[in-house]
């Protein structure tokens, strides 16, 4: 999938706490779990290379400089030796060219803090992981997907990817119930009709469109017959990571009392389950028979292919609803704008897509006003985790996750331990 050019993923940074107390303690941050309680970030060690004459580990920062933590950056600063490639640089053939040179020298770890920049030397494949020195230890990275890394293959070459997931998930989770909302209130229509004027030809005699206050008083009158409160539906989520879990807390008991359903690699632990109100499904076709409504919030699939294809729509309950708030190549999006026009599929909404910044041309129709079943589809441009807090989440997390690492710590937020070296 293309990547974004704006920030894909919110909020406040917690990550787990630790033993280590020779060091000061920093202060505590806000919890993105559901019972609210805070955490600290780890004290840290004090730096290993206390002699000056030591060269300090390098750190390759690929992307736009710092810009809401500078305290966390002295501190990466003061330990490590941090190289920014300029903009040329990280084009793809001159990225390559200066590593097969080794240009910046055995640097230890990659750091990316933003979603923005830092991504012009394309895809992580084998081509680049392989010029990359032994010496690399960790690649962290804004973000909670990581479709555009190789994760497996740098962890067979021993370097831990730490995606910043944990920073996003209560922004996307935000987002995503605003989502949920629109698939059974139907927000796109209401919202198009009301402004219509806005969009209408100022002749009001032209037959193109229907006029403003025709369209107004017939989604009045319409669209409560095909609306429903979300109460007592279930909520089937494919994927019961931080999103998943803020998501099943705003949206279950006591808040918007749906029944929350979900499908995982792993299933969560029984007094997760009980804190949620979670039923667990084995099967993916399990939970979509179950569900009115399916959230997809897991960020990549087991094989890499699409989750929801022909044959996984046809499982869904008819008159469903879907909502994808991860990442659009795990969407057929043909074979959902079929099921649409079957009626299969009731309503959608959409935060990413597989061709961005392009939308589906089928799924973009269906989102206006036209035709039986207007506004059925709500279609946003990869917003749901665009906040302030999260970029602030995002700067701070990458370099937790190095400091972590090269001081000969454990990661906080490692997504390929399963392949890494040992």
């Amino acid at each position: 999938m293309a990547e974004p050019t704006n920030t894909p993923m919110p909020g406040s940074t917690p990550v787990p706490g630790s033993s280590r107390s020779t060091s000061p303690v920093h202060p505590p941050i806000p919890s993105l779990t559901p019972n609210g309680t805070t955490v600290v970030v780890p004290s840290r060690l004090p730096p290993a290379n206390q002699n000056e004459q030591t060269p300090k580990p390098i750190v390759l920062h690929i992307g736009d400089p710092i810009k809401y933590n500078p305290e966390t950056y002295a501190e990466f600063s003061r330990d490590f030796r941090v190289m920014r490639p300029s903009a040329v640089e990280r084009e793809r053939t001159e990225f390559i060219k200066a590593l097969k040179e080794g240009r910046w020298g055995n640097f230890q770890a990659i750091f990316r803090p933003f979603w923005g920049t830092g991504g012009e030397m394309g895809r992580w494949d084998a081509e680049l992981i392989s010029l990359l020195p032994d010496s690399v230890k960790v690649f962290a990275s804004a973000g909670a997907g990581f479709d555009w890394a190789d994760t497996k293959l740098l962890g067979e070459k021993g370097i831990i990817y730490c995606n910043s997931g944990l920073a996003a998930a209560e922004a996307v989770a935000d987002f995503a119930v605003a989502m949920v909302i629109s698939t059974f209130r139907h927000l796109p229509w209401c919202m198009g009709a009301a402004t219509l004027p806005l969009i209408l030809p100022k002749d009001p005699s032209s037959t193109k469109s229907p006029s403003a206050e025709r369209a107004f008083q017939t989604c009045h009158a319409q669209a409560t017959s095909a609306s429903h409160t979300l109460r007592n539906h279930t909520l089937g989520l494919i994927g019961m990571g931080n999103i998943g879990r803020h998501l099943a807390a705003k949206l279950g008991c006591p808040a918007f009392g749906m029944k929350i359903h979900y499908h995982d690699v792993l299933r969560k632990p029984p007094q997760v389950e009980a804190e949620l109100g979670a039923t667990f499904h084995e099967s993916l076709p399990e939970l979509l028979r179950a569900s009115d409504c399916v959230v997809l919030c897991t960020p990549a699939s087991p094989d890499g292919k699409p989750l929801i294809t022909a044959a996984a729509l046809s499982e869904f309950r008819e008159g469903a609803r879907f909502v994808n708030i991860a990442r659009g190549s795990l969407v057929d999006e043909e074979a959902l704008a079929d099921a649409l026009e079957s009626g299969h599929i009731h309503a959608v909404a959409l935060d990413v897509h597989a061709e961005e910044p392009r939308v589906n041309g089928r799924l973009a129709e269906m989102a206006g006003l036209a035709g039986e079943r207007p506004g059925r589809v709500m279609l946003t441009c990869h917003n749901a985790g665009g906040t302030v807090e999260t970029h602030v989440g995002f700067e701070e997390l990458s370099m937790r996750n190095i400091m972590a690492v090269l001081e000969g710590g454990e990661a906080l937020t490692p997504v390929n331990l399963q392949w890494v070296r040992r």
